[in-house]
Parts: structure tokens; C-alpha cells; sequence
């Protein structure tokens, strides 16, 4: 009988096989994951959903044009016709678009080349500011659909104490715009005083606002308080110089003092939001109301100076609007949709201060812009508003946009690979050898 050695069992074993190690789990790489959370975050959903509307934008064009639906005709005799008349309408269009709103190497001298830019930054303004108020309440829980109301008030009260007053300058424009900043803020505060009292839905409480503050003004520019002096039509008087806005960048640009205090309220904004005590309460709100009042902080009232700070920085739009372009006199109309258009900066900025900056400047350059393919190539000014509209409704749907451009969803990191790692010998391979 020949000797075999035996190899004792490790501790604990009980003669039957041991069981196998579970394969190691290789995490992703940090670079991986990053990669992921950018191309599939908040910002790249807005950029591509800009870029899925250019291209809808793009087919609209192109299906509206003439020359595209004569050469259509025969399209199956010269394809190749029917295909240049389309990049002919579409590209014409877009380089219309850029040239009336960022850069025009077709003019004459460096001054009127950049005017455009100059232009939308003028367009993008009010957009700015009142996208600002309505995505600061988004970001408390809240919407704020009465832009259109606190604009007009806010607008009422600077255009009052413009031509009402004789200050001096400097001193003039910033009472007025202060006036106009309370006036908003009160407006807005209504909305918010209503909903922490009452229970009221700030939605409906606003969208009536609108109506109130509309014919309220209407009613005021046929009384002498907003009238001009010996005039029939419901228009102010002209405002006193010392209370407008002066033009930043010389006489030859419409583009005024009011970017400056754009840039101001964004700064602000975003020191509110994240840097101070008022802003942390306002985000706790925001994410769980019930929560936040669990951990002492009084909700009600955050409803309330949220509402107030909102319709002070609609108002500012308002205000940028009768101090700057509107100074010879404004009427019922200034607000010129803004404040609904605010709602669709706001939700493309992602209700953040600095994307809010960015999508206020997007719509200026197609509000501008929209102007000149309409004046160069005849494309419909209705287009700009159908890119506008699908925008917002692709930011609405981000599942849509990751399906169209195959994009990762952070929330939901693929599983990770298994990793290979060598099984434990058994008890019987031990005495084998």
C-alpha cells in the first residue's frame, strides 16, 4: 500500500467541497463615470435639445419653401435639384439667423458688423431678469406664472416717478428703479401671501393677477395719473432723461445700463441661492416642504419673501423695458409677451442662475435674429416661435432626446463587469496532488 499524504482540511470545513469564491465586481472608472454624468446631464439634454429643434426647425424650413416644393416636382428625374434647393433654403436661413444676431461680415464698417450682437443682448434683457424671478419660485416649489402682471406694475411705478419727478441724474433712475423693484415685489407678494394663508394655488392666483394688473393699467393711461397730458390715446408721457438708461456702448447701440443690472441680478441670484442662509431654506423648501418644516424652518413665510423676490426681478424686466427702449412713453402692451417667455428661459437655464444667463442670451439671438431671415430670405417669423416652442417641449421629454441621441442615463449606471478572479481548490483537488 503506498502512502498518501493528506493535506488537512481548512478550518471549518466539513469534507464537502468548499464553495467557490463570488467573481469580484470591477467598479467603473472615475473617468467613465464623469463621462457618463456629463454627456447624459441636465446641460447636454438642453444643448442637444436646442440642436433637435434646429433640426425640426431646419425640416420646417424646408418643407415651407417654394423653391424646395417646385423642385420637388421631379424630384425622381434630378434628386440632385430637389436636394440643393433644400441646403440652399435651410443653410440660408441659419446664416441668416447668425448674421442678424451675433456677427454681419457683410456690412460695411466693424461698428455696424457687431451691432448684432449688440442687439440681442438688448432682446435678451428683460428675458434675463424675468426668467430669473420665475425660475428662483421654481426652485421653492412654486410657479410663478405672472410675469406678464408684475412687469406692468412694476413698469407703472418707474414710468410714474420718471416723468412725475425732476431729480437729478443718477439719483432719478435709481428711484425710479427701485420704485419698480417694489412695485413688482408687492405684486408678486400678493401671490405668496395668499398661498401661505389661505392655501390659495399661487397658478391660478397669478394667471388672475395678470388680468387684474392689465386692465388696471389700462384703466390708469386714460385717467391723468399715467395719460399723457392733451392725448387720446392710453399712452404715458415721455420720461425725463435723467431717469433712462443710458447706452452702455455709445449712441450707434440700443444696448443700455439695463445689461448691467442683468449681470448684477444673476450674481445675486446665485449668491441667494448658494451662498446664504435665506437661499439654503428656499432650496429645503423646494426639495420637501414637510421636511423643511420638520426641521424648524417656516415654510409659509419662505413662500411669501420667495414670491416677493420673484416679482421684483420680473418687475426688473419691466422696468429695463419703460427705462430703456420704451422712454418716449409705454402703453398697456410693453410686457410684449415676455413674461410668458420668461417661463421658457427659466426651464431651459434649469432654473439656475448662470443657465438661465445663458438661455435669456439663446432666445435674444433668436428674437433678433428671427428678424433678419424673415427681412433676407422671407422664412416666416412663425419658424423662430416653432424652434422656440420645441425647445421647451424636447427639455420637457430628456427620455426622448437620450433615445434619439443614444445617451446614458446617470441614474441608472450600467452594471459593472464581472471581474475573473481564480476559484479556491477543493478539498479533493488538494488530494489529488
Amino acid at each position: 500500500m503506498s502512502d498518501t499524504t493528506i493535506t488537512p482540511a481548512a478550518p471549518g470545513a466539513s469534507g464537502s467541497p468548499a464553495p467557490s469564491a463570488a467573481p469580484a465586481v470591477e467598479p467603473p472608472s472615475r473617468w467613465r463615470q464623469t463621462f457618463n454624468e456629463i454627456i447624459g446631464g441636465s446641460v447636454m439634454i438642453s444643448i442637444l435639445a436646442v440642436v433637435l429643434a434646429m433640426i425640426v426647425g431646419g425640416i420646417l424650413i424646408a418643407v415651407t419653401d417654394e423653391n424646395v416644393q417646385k423642385a420637388s416636382v421631379y424630384f425622381f428625374a434630378r434628386p440632385g435639384d430637389t436636394f440643393a434647393e433644400i441646403w440652399k433654403a435651410v443653410s440660408g436661413a441659419y446664416v441668416s439667423l447668425f448674421q442678424g444676431a451675433i456677427f454681419n461680415p457683410k456690412r460695411d464698417d466693424f461698428i455696424q458688423q457687431i451691432k448684432p450682437i449688440t442687439e440681442t443682448l438688448t432682446f435678451a434683457t428683460p428675458l434675463i431678469t424675468a426668467g430669473l424671478g420665475v425660475g428662483l419660485a421654481f426652485r421653492v416649489g412654486m410657479f410663478n406664472i405672472g410675469g406678464r402682471g408684475q412687469m406692468l406694475i412694476a413698469a407703472a411705478c418707474a414710468g410714474w416717478v420718471a416723468f412725475t419727478f425732476h431729480l437729478p441724474p443718477g439719483l432719478h433712475m435709481v428711484v425710479a428703479v427701485l420704485a419698480g423693484l417694489i412695485g413688482g415685489g408687492i405684486w408678486g407678494g400678493l401671490a405668496g401671501l395668499l398661498k401661505a394663508r389661505t392655501g390659495a394655488h399661487e397658478v391660478i392666483v397669478t394667471i388672475m393677477l395678470n388680468y387684474v394688473a392689465f386692465y388696471l393699467i389700462s384703466y390708469l393711461l386714460r385717467t391723468p395719473i399715467l395719460q399723457a397730458p392733451g392725448s387720446n390715446n392710453p399712452k404715458s408721457p415721455p420720461l425725463d432723461a435723467s431717469a433712462v438708461f443710458p447706452q452702455i456702448l455709445g449712441p450707434q447701440f440700443n444696448l443700455n445700463f439695463g445689461f448691467i443690472l442683468v449681470i448684477a441680478a444673476t450674481f445675486f441670484v446665485w449668491w441667494l441661492l448658494n451662498r446664504s442662509a435665506l437661499g439654503f431654506k428656499f432650496r429645503a423648501v423646494g426639495i420637501n416642504p414637510n421636511a423643511a418644516r420638520v426641521a424648524g424652518i417656516n415654510v409659509k413665510n419662505m413662500y411669501v419673501y420667495a414670491m416677493v423676490i420673484s416679482g421684483a426681478l420680473v418687475g426688473l424686466a419691466g422696468v429695463s423695458q419703460v427705462l430703456g427702449p420704451l422712454s418716449s412713453g409705454f402703453s398697456s402692451g410693453l410686457d410684449a409677451g415676455i413674461g410668458f417667455d420668461a417661463i421658457t428661459v427659466a426651464l431651459l437655464g434649469r432654473s439656475k442662475p448662470w443657465g438661465i444667463f445663458v438661455a435669456g442670451i439663446l432666445f435674444g439671438a433668436f428674437k433678433a435674429g428671427g428678424f433678419a431671415m424673415q427681412a433676407s430670405q422671407g422664412i416666416p417669423i412663425d419658424i423662430v416661435l416653432v424652434v422656440q416652442s420645441l425647445i421647451v417641449l424636447f427639455i420637457a421629454a430628456p427620455p426622448l432626446i437620450r433615445t434619439v441621441f443614444r445617451l446614458p442615463d446617470p441614474s441608472k449606471p450600467k452594471k459593472p463587469k464581472a471581474r475573473k478572479t481564480p476559484i479556491a481548490p477543493t478539498q479533493e483537488a488538494v488530494i489529488a496532488k
